[in-house]
């Protein structure tokens, strides 16, 4: 197996299959949810061994760290739109 791993996000979750997102390039895999370590929640970020086949799903970490930092991110860009948005309604 390479060293080489690529980082993919649980996009959703549909059913028993996740839909998964690779942060490189946006693309989108379904995986069963068996294949996946444990229960895992939307928003969940893995890091996914890479093997001459592809990815080795069932060898994926948990990167919690990532996970709060995205997470923290988004909240600040929440809170910058928050902070421009002036309330109302909207005239058309």
């Amino acid at each position: 197996m390479s060293d080489t791993q690529r980082i993919w996000v649980i996009d959703r979750i549909e059913r028993e299959v996740a839909v998964l997102m690779a942060d490189d390039n946006r693309e989108t895999v379904d995986i069963p949810m068996s294949v996946l370590p444990g229960r895992l929640p939307e928003g969940t970020v893995l890091r996914v061994p890479e093997d001459v086949g592809g990815p080795v799903w069932a060898s994926a970490k948990l990167d919690e760290e990532s996970r709060l930092e995205r997470r923290r991110e988004a909240e600040e860009v929440l809170d910058e739109l928050r902070q421009r948005d002036p309330g109302g309604d909207i005239l058309l």
